[in-house]
């Protein structure tokens, strides 16, 4: 079974070039760089076999670290990139975007009181046009905005739509961050929308293996179908290791077998990007 995770970051050290933004660091924690070979590393032990980039927001919108990790591992490694959404001049490049070698699509994150009103006050408009007409797939971190990504789901059923994190308020942990799950279920009913189950772990308020997940992650399942539920970890994030993200959906979820459990391990999201597997 091909194990695919959904969305890893990468980054480099703080440096004049490529400096981390305040609030990262201190003086008793110094910055430290997650590269591809760090993360190769890690993925070797726990038996993944690819990974989609995700440049981290807070970084702006540079994506040279993942796609130079994609050109060099293109096996192992693509992206999901980023542009300033608020910038008209970023409409030019939806066109060309997957021309970029190790590019799948595009990723944004509307959970700030800036990005959020980007949803419905016209800024994000032009992405979704352009998104459906070149069949570029977009990932979107969209907290408290179902009921925004539900018309635009509709209005643009061309443009496939993947939702990040569950769609749940990362900032919380079980049994009140479930609150929203059934509007992220209720989202399933639109065919061009799917549902990364990336991060779990950082939701559970128990110990591996996270009992308190299983049954939010069978009804995600229930709706979306193993087919549009895509495993991931955010792992430089996660309170657990690599072993434990995966483990728990292959050894601890016994509905979840067979063919199913592949197309969520990474059928489902390979598929979904356009990014095939070997045979």
């Amino acid at each position: 079974m091909h194990i695919v995770d959904s969305q890893v970051h990468i980054w480099g050290a703080d440096t004049p070039d490529r400096p981390w933004p305040p609030g990262r660091t201190n003086q008793a924690q110094k910055p430290y760089p997650i590269d591809k070979e760090a993360l190769l590393f890690q993925m070797d032990l726990a038996g993944v076999s690819r990974v989609v980039i995700v440049p981290p927001s807070w970084e702006g919108d540079r994506n040279d670290l993942a796609l130079d990790a994609a050109r060099t591992f293109p096996d192992r490694f693509a992206v999901m990139g980023r542009v300033p959404l608020e910038r008209p001049e970023s409409r030019g490049l939806v066109a060309g975007w997957k021309r970029q070698p190790g590019m799948l699509g595009m990723r944004f994150t509307f959970h700030t009181d800036l990005m959020r009103p980007w949803l419905t006050d016209g800024t994000a408009d032009w992405l979704w046009t352009e998104a459906e007409k070149h069949g570029v797939p977009l990932m979107v971190l969209v907290p408290g905005s179902l009921d925004a990504l539900d018309r635009i789901a509709e209005r643009h059923p061309g443009v496939r739509l993947t939702i990040d994190h569950v769609g749940l308020n990362r900032l919380q942990k079980g049994p009140d961050v479930f609150e929203d799950l059934p509007r992220v279920c209720a989202l399933a009913k639109r065919p061009n929308v799917a549902v990364k189950a990336s991060g779990m772990p950082s939701l559970s308020s128990e110990p591996y293996p996270f009992r308190d997940l299983h049954e939010p992650i069978k009804r995600l399942v229930d709706a979306y179908g193993p087919k549009r539920v895509f495993w991931g970890t955010d792992l430089t994030r996660m309170p657990c290791t690599y072993y434990e993200c995966i483990h728990l959906f292959t050894d601890h979820l016994p509905w979840l077998k067979g063919e199913d459990l592949e197309w969520v391990m990474g059928r489902g999201v390979s598929d979904w990007l356009g990014w095939p597997l070997p045979k």
